[in-house]
């Protein structure tokens, strides 16, 4: 469907900005008095994917208020850095009585795309195992109810698979190769000794495009970063894996391998709430990614006694670190404010906290600009986010004190960036590898997921761990994820990767099991993401000498066979 090249050239216009947030009346007046903005997609019904003029961003955030934040897009990027038998997938695959192998269902892949082409996704017929591709970086033929993007159908895949050149049918690419890798490893086809997890799942892919450049500078993500996605960009995909699946009548199991440490990290973002809301349906798994950050030093907290008191938060930088993103948050009880000091005791006097409110100061002596903004009563939790940006940041130890104007509970936690989204020589003087698990595997709902080495049982030494901030007890498991063989991208077909994106995606494809086993042989047909984690969670495999739950395992290492085993005692 083409939904108009006027609005399709809006929607690309480099000087255009998207935004998601609830339908309301608010927001209809807020449209009535700006035409300039302009609605696009409803997600789940309740979700509103809309655009506007750069230039209108100012007033906008003014007419919603400062703690409507969240109504702009997060980044995310990637979670990577014979395993099956390990997660007890190969005894379910082999056992007779059971013969589960992901038989009508489907695995979505919300990623950088798939190589169509690799034998892990062609059967002995020569045809595609992928039901779709909705291509977001490619704007030819927009699926129905979308507003840009292409979808490629199975007959077109299997046409490109017959041409001399594939890729003058269907000119998707993955140029990454981790997309391909989760889809091989979810339901990828038996080739040679690898095999998928549900390897007679069919799959529906989305690649995803890259963000905007507004919010790679709102986030000080360098410009050259190419894997890094906006979370609308995630939102639509998943809604349309969801509206495909509806269509077909299949049950489906949809793998999340991004993440990100923008955000409140408590499950109150407009991103992380849609997938709370959908976890609900039947016929749904969702599956995400804890990260890889527990050893990033990218996270620390600290705990004010008492209104006036003053704490520090130390922060390393190196050579050419460039710009910086350091989040404060803090709960709806407290408000806090701060100053900072720099490597040469150059300092930016205590900012007076008011919502909304911005302070830009450039340092006299050296060459770092400073920016401080404030956000609250946020929507959702009605807690504060602090921002401190540091552009040209100077070598050495940077001092931000943060200063407990009301303080009751006084807990407050700091971020930096996601690996990859900051210099590896930034980090935190006294980091805690705890409340390390990325958005949106912090929402409620999903089936969190960290990884470990099957090869000793040891944990994934990056692996995230939790809690959440609501406080929610995480990851719900691990899974294998350390050296695991996959589909890479032509010119290669197999390749190694190790993170919890991988052990997410070895779990999507338990998943997408279970949905077989309950709607498709029909023994549970309410099944859905809740259900099937609590199948999950029994069955896990626990070492003696540990307590569970816990923040680095959950309640165990995943174990299929055994939830199967489990489930036949009642």
């Amino acid at each position: 469907m083409n939904n108009g090249n006027e609005f399709l050239d809006f929607i690309l216009d480099p000087n255009t900005i998207d935004f998601i947030t609830r339908r309301s009346e608010r927001l209809d007046v807020i449209m009535r008095r700006f035409p300039g903005i302009r609605l696009a997609e409803t997600l789940y019904g309740r979700f509103v994917v809309g655009y506007l003029p750069r230039n209108l961003v100012d007033t906008f955030v003014r007419e919603l208020g400062a703690g409507v934040l969240r109504t702009a897009p997060v980044v995310l990027g990637l979670m990577d850095k014979a395993n099956l038998e390990s997660a007890g997938i190969t005894q379910v695959q082999e056992q007779p009585f059971l013969d589960l192998r992901g038989r009508g269902t489907i695995v979505g892949i919300v990623d950088t795309g798939i190589d169509y082409t690799n034998p892990s996704f062609i059967y002995e017929d020569g045809t595609s195992k992928i039901l779709y591709i909705f291509d977001q970086t490619i704007n030819d033929n927009i699926p129905e109810g979308f507003f840009e993007g292409t979808e490629y159908t199975n007959e077109q895949i299997n046409q490109a698979l017959q041409a001399p050149d594939p890729y003058e049918i269907v000119p998707h690419r993955d140029t990454v190769g981790h997309g391909t890798f989760l889809a091989s490893v979810a339901a990828g086809r038996e080739i040679g000794t690898n095999i998928g997890a549900a390897p007679d799942a069919e799959l529906i892919v989305v690649k995803l495009r890259k963000a905007r450049s507004y919010y790679l500078e709102k986030y000080l993500i360098p410009p050259e970063q190419e894997n890094a996605f906006e979370s609308t960009s995630v939102m639509i995909g998943i809604e349309y894996i969801l509206r495909k699946a509806t269509e077909l009548g299949r049950p489906v199991s949809v793998c999340i391998g991004l993440g990100t440490n923008l955000g409140g990290h408590d499950g109150f973002s407009v991103f992380e709430e849609y997938l709370s809301s959908i976890s609900n349906l039947r016929g749904l798994c969702l599956t995400a990614a804890a990260g890889n950050e527990s050893r990033a030093r990218h996270h620390t907290q600290g705990v004010l006694e008492n209104t006036g008191d003053v704490q520090s938060i130390d922060i390393r930088m190196g050579e050419n670190a460039g710009n910086v993103l350091i989040t404060i948050i803090n709960s709806a009880s407290d408000r806090i404010s701060v100053s900072i000091r720099s490597p040469t005791g150059e300092t930016i006097g205590r900012v007076p906290a008011k919502p909304g409110s911005t302070l830009q100061s450039r340092l006299v002596l050296e060459r770092a600009t400073v920016i401080v903004e404030y956000f609250f009563p946020l929507e959702g939790s009605g807690g504060q986010e602090t921002t401190v940006k540091i552009l040209n940041a100077t070598p050495g130890i940077w001092t931000i004190n943060v200063f407990g104007d009301i303080v009751l509970n006084g807990t407050y936690h700091a971020w930096l960036p996601i690996t990859g989204f900051v210099s590896p020589n930034v980090e935190f003087l006294t980091p805690t590898p705890n409340y390390t698990i990325v958005v949106p595997a912090t929402a409620v709902g999903v089936i969190t997921c960290g990884a470990y080495n099957s090869l000793n049982n040891s944990l994934f030494s990056d692996s995230s761990w939790g809690p959440t901030r609501l406080p929610e007890m995480s990851p719900d498991l691990t899974a294998p994820g350390v050296n695991v063989t996959g589909a890479v991208p032509f010119p290669a077909e197999t390749g190694v990767m190790s993170g919890t994106s991988v052990a997410a995606a070895i779990t999507a494809g338990a998943g997408a099991l279970m949905l077989q086993w309950g709607i498709v042989e029909g023994n549970d047909l309410t099944i859905g993401t809740y259900q099937i984690k609590a199948f999950l969670i029994r069955g896990c495999s626990r070492s003696d000498n540990v307590i569970y739950p816990n923040n680095q395992w959950g309640y165990g290492r995943l174990n299929l066979i055994q939830s199967f085993n489990l489930m036949r005692e009642f």
